[in-house]
């Protein structure tokens, strides 16, 4: 096995699997309850993957999806694909076998690996082309040798939650991985001796990177499964946790309970957040509950995997800001016209560098509307680099800090005013009547929309009141038509608020 010392050998920055290879050590690299699985370890189990797909004839660029349960068993299932030169397509293990044969079938995947317990509790049997295999029989290999790949090489296709209709499958490089761990190592500040929650699904590109970045480092990674935020609590106080990786509704729920609001956690020294914007009532929350943890607000998107950062000497001061671009990549502001912004100028954000994918797995108009020349190339130079038009509408203070407006299609119309649902979220927040709030729209033949919000109390929290601070705190066009109480906001198997399905649901 082509295993070495941690930092005694530079990867090649091709194939990803090397990255793994490279970091090799005698530590632990997850940490799953009781269950430890060695650096070793899970480099025996991803070559022994690799394997076994070579002999089953899986070729260079194959799909190969893998349904596990996250952990180790990704892990190892996921840097063996990578090792075999195949494309690796992890499916969340809540999707329901509807969903599973959609992606497999829309992958093309060859092969499924599955874990046997994901299989059992499965509705029904899988209906599918692909070839299963029970990756728990799986054996162990110390001499398999990854194939050779490039960084521009298809190395995973990523599916989008499907939130608004079936989701997309966003084509991503080696060199994309490669790009993206390695900026959010350099700017977060990551370490060997890092112990890196593991919270959320590696089928969500942010997850992922929580793993990327632990083996990039020869780190460990701590899983958690719960979805109960006090048994997270738990987890990371008693795992000596050092860096949190999160989407606002996980750190709405980690502020509710006490002995994270109230008790800082010794070991812990680093917080992000991304899939979605933290009103700035609760970044300031975050901060007082974890004064000893530099917090990172971050904006990414999985067209360009990784995309801008606020560093955290400035998150007292602009706790609503996206920052920057991320190391080596610029994200631009421009008008409809694809011209620059002026300061303030609401515009769609644009990104460009080493982490913009490759487009959409088999949708070439999806891929043309999105991926679209660099508009900010000098002039007479040639149209050759993609860049990608987000959707989001963002603007930049004076001093080039980005702010997040919404979401273009997202945007309430109502009463001749373009309403971003973020903005009337973050008020409702600042009452302290709330825990967690979406706000949808309804059809209005008056207003052309109207404003509802979807809200779950404080334990403390009253209705009455919050109505009263929205019509104190809110210009009239951006009040809710009505406040609707929930006991819970929906999901995506992201971990993401599912404006759509709450606004569907039941109060």
């Amino acid at each position: 096995m082509r295993l070495t010392e941690a930092g005694t050998q530079p990867p090649r920055q091709g194939n990803l699997c090397d990255m793994l290879l490279a970091a090799a050590r005698h530590g632990p690299a997850v940490v799953d309850g009781d269950s430890v699985v060695t650096y070793p370890e899970l480099a025996s189990r991803a070559l022994g993957a690799a394997a076994t797909l070579v002999e089953l004839g899986v070729e260079p660029g194959d799909r190969v999806a893998i349904l596990n349960r996250r952990g180790s068993a990704v892990a190892a299932a996921y840097y063996g694909v990578l090792a075999a030169g195949a494309v690796a397509v992890i499916v969340n293990e809540l999707l329901r076998p509807r969903q599973v044969e959609y992606v497999l079938d829309h992958s093309g995947a060859s092969v499924l690996l599955v874990e046997r317990a994901v299989l059992d509790r499965l509705s029904r049997p899988l209906v599918t082309e692909a070839t299963v295999i029970v990756s728990d029989a799986l054996d162990d290999s110390s001499d398999f040798e990854p194939v050779a790949r490039e960084r521009d090489d298809v190395a995973q296709i990523v599916y989008t939650s499907g939130s608004t209709g079936r989701p997309k499958g966003v084509t991503i490089s080696h060199g994309n991985l490669w790009s993206g761990t390695e900026a959010v190592v350099s700017y977060v500040g990551l370490s060997g001796r890092d112990r890196i929650a593991g919270l959320l699904p590696f089928s969500f590109d942010y997850g992922l990177n929580q793993l990327n970045c632990a083996i990039a480092t020869g780190a460990t990674l701590v899983l958690e499964r719960s979805p109960v935020a006090a048994r997270i609590v738990r987890t990371l106080r008693e795992q000596e946790v050092s860096v949190i990786a999160g989407v606002p509704p996980l750190w709405l729920q980690l502020l509710q309970v006490d002995a994270f609001h109230g008790e800082p956690l010794p070991a812990l020294r680093k917080m992000t957040n991304s899939g979605g914007r933290l009103p700035p009532e609760s970044v300031r929350q975050l901060r007082a509950s974890q004064p000893q943890a530099e917090l990172f607000l971050m904006y990414g998107l999985t067209e360009a995997f990784r995309s801008t950062y606020l560093p955290p000497d400035r998150v007292d001061a602009k706790p609503g800001s996206i920052g920057r671009a991320i190391p080596g990549a610029e994200v631009f502001v421009v008008d409809d016209d694809g011209l620059p912004c002026a300061p303030r100028q609401v515009g769609e954000l644009v990104h460009r560098g080493p982490t913009v994918a490759l487009g959409y797995w088999r949708d070439p108009e999806a891929t043309a509307r999105v991926y679209r020349p660099n508009p900010m190339r000098p002039w007479g130079e040639p149209a050759q680099e993609r860049v990608v038009y987000s959707g989001d509408l963002a603007y930049r203070d004076e001093d080039g800090d980005l702010f997040f407006v919404g979401r273009e299609d997202a945007l309430i119309k109502t009463l001749g005013y373009r309403v971003s649902p973020d903005e009337v979220v973050d008020v409702l927040h600042a009452s302290g009547e709330i825990a967690e709030a979406v706000v949808s729209a309804e059809p209005d033949d008056v207003r052309g929309q109207r404003i509802v919000a979807h809200v779950v109390l404080n334990d403390d929290g009253e209705l009455e009141r919050l109505k009263a601070f929205a019509a104190q705190e809110l210009p009239r066009f951006m009040q809710p038509s009505r406040i609707e109480v929930r006991s819970d906001i929906e999901r995506t198997v992201s971990g993401k608020y599912d404006a759509a399905a709450t606004a569907h649901g039941n109060p």
